[in-house]
């Protein structure tokens, strides 16, 4: 059965469904960039740590490096690492709710299947004598 030949609300039904597996998609992505650069920050706060009081430290401004207090890096980085995590509990949040919308689109597409092809009397009609 090809897509013109499927009845409108059961084409409606399978295009709600692709339009959430591409919203679910995108959702990984972002989840998964944004635990990559949890684990960067993550790095980051280690070096930083093995580094001595003394030692001079630099953070990139877009091209340049600047120097700057131990301290107010590791501070930055603890927000930015605190704002990824929080980032990532929303998007697997996210990814749950499109995930369960999914199951209930796939669910409904069945039953309207199961429903159609019950309706008459044989799963393929002909109209040949």
């Amino acid at each position: 059965m090809s897509e013109q030949e499927l009845p409108p609300w059961l084409r409606e039904q399978v295009s709600r469904l692709q339009q959430l597996q591409q919203n679910l998609q995108a959702i990984m992505m972002q989840k998964q960039q944004v635990e990559l650069e949890i684990v960067e920050t993550d790095r980051a706060l280690e070096e930083i740590k093995k580094a001595g009081e003394e030692d001079v430290i630099y953070k990139s401004a877009g091209p340049l490096l600047i120097k700057s207090k131990r301290e107010n890096i590791v501070k930055e980085l603890e927000e930015k690492k605190e704002l990824s995590n929080t980032r990532v509990m929303v998007l697997a949040k996210q990814e749950t709710r499109v995930k369960d919308n999914l199951k209930e689109v796939e669910n409904k597409i069945n039953q309207m299947i199961r429903g159609a092809q019950g309706s008459t009397s044989s799963p393929v009609s002909s109209s040949k004598p």
